[in-house]
């Protein structure tokens, strides 16, 4: 198992980044009475975290009971009828699921879990907590049909069913949703919180942590908990004892977008396009998100560029970036702002050099 997963905190007592939010979410639980909440904030923050937490809290440890499965969906849209599958983690008291992978149908996804969810009401051993918790993540990235039809049906079935929804963007979820929720703020952790994760762990793992080791991993992590605790997690693959001077391996996937970034720039052609589409098609199946893919490669490409050209290359990132959010096919805008780059790189060279 990895460290992520295995050292993440069970309940609100052992979060160490966010205290003052966990101390809070104790008082709603003990209050008996916890409204739908929305918890947003950057990737790598501790938002799952603090669900999980808190849904330990809610229910003590029968949500550790989970189970995955593929559900299949049969909706009736009207004209036709419509078969989806999804993943969902589910235990006796919560389910939890990404709506937004069901694509355009995703609001039918909404409607239908969210109603039979409020159908099997439950009702613990002392009677005092008759409702169900749907935990949707990514919110910000539902359609807006979804969002519309996920207001409706929270009003309808709020006695029986609860929602905890997550996003990394509030601005990108409805004004609609937003006010019926309680909105809770994650903030990326500070360096200092980081440092004291790493050696938390490291005192479990009985490691020896040199003077300034954890430090380094925290400044590296652009204060993203999951990837400091992944990177220091490679690192001891990678040998140990540690040394005061280690290298910090880099993350698989960024090392594979500068590789895409060198391949762009030493050749500008179709068929080079062609092959760095399919790398970047590997990327988007190994679950990489479309924007950080984006921004990741526009970095690279950028360390490689002379100043006259970085203003056009940014304008150009940013252009098909917002086309890329517009729209539903990512792997189209990246290969799109590829081949944009191509053709500037490729006139820049011509103009310069004959």
């Amino acid at each position: 198992m990895l460290w992520v997963d295995k050292h993440r905190p069970r309940n609100l007592d052992n979060i160490v980044s966010h205290e003052d939010i966990a101390q809070n979410l104790k008082k709603l639980v003990t209050e008996q009475d916890c409204p739908h909440l929305l918890f947003y904030g950057p990737t790598g923050a501790g938002k799952k975290t603090l669900v999980v937490a808190l849904l330990k809290q809610m229910f003590g440890p029968g949500i550790e009971k989970v189970k995955l499965e593929n559900k299949t969906w049969k909706i009736d849209a009207g004209t036709r009828n419509i078969e989806l599958e999804l993943a969902m983690l589910s235990s006796a008291h919560h389910v939890e699921m990404n709506p937004s992978d069901a694509g355009f149908q995703d609001r039918y996804i909404v409607q239908e879990i969210i109603k039979e969810i409020a159908s099997n009401r439950l009702i613990d051993a002392k009677g005092n907590r008759g409702f169900k918790v749907l935990v949707l993540n990514q919110v910000d990235k539902l359609s807006r049909e979804a969002q519309h039809s996920l207001r409706r049906t929270m009003e309808k079935y709020s006695a029986s069913c609860r929602l905890i929804l997550c996003c990394n963007s509030s601005s990108k979820v409805t004004e609609a949703i937003r006010s019926r929720c309680l909105n809770i703020r994650v903030n990326s952790p500070s360096e200092e919180q980081i440092i004291r994760v790493l050696e938390l762990i490291s005192k479990k793992e009985n490691l020896k942590l040199p003077p300034g080791f954890a430090a380094r991993i925290a400044a590296q992590s652009n204060r993203n908990l999951r990837r400091a605790i992944l990177t220091f997690e490679a690192c001891r693959v990678q040998q140990y004892p540690f040394t005061a001077n280690q290298a910090l391996p880099p993350l698989d996937w960024e090392q594979y977008v500068s590789e895409i970034a060198s391949d762009i720039m030493k050749e500008q052609s179709p068929k080079r396009l062609f092959a760095v589409r399919g790398k970047i098609y590997e990327l988007l199946v190994n679950c990489i998100p479309p924007e950080i893919i984006l921004k990741k490669l526009l970095a690279e490409l950028l360390k490689k560029l002379d100043s006259e050209l970085k203003h056009e290359v940014c304008h150009w990132a940013a252009y098909h970036e917002h086309r890329m959010r517009l729209g539903q096919k990512a792997i189209f805008h990246i290969e799109a702002f590829v081949a944009k780059f191509m053709s500037i790189y490729k006139s820049f060279l011509i103009a310069t050099f004959g």
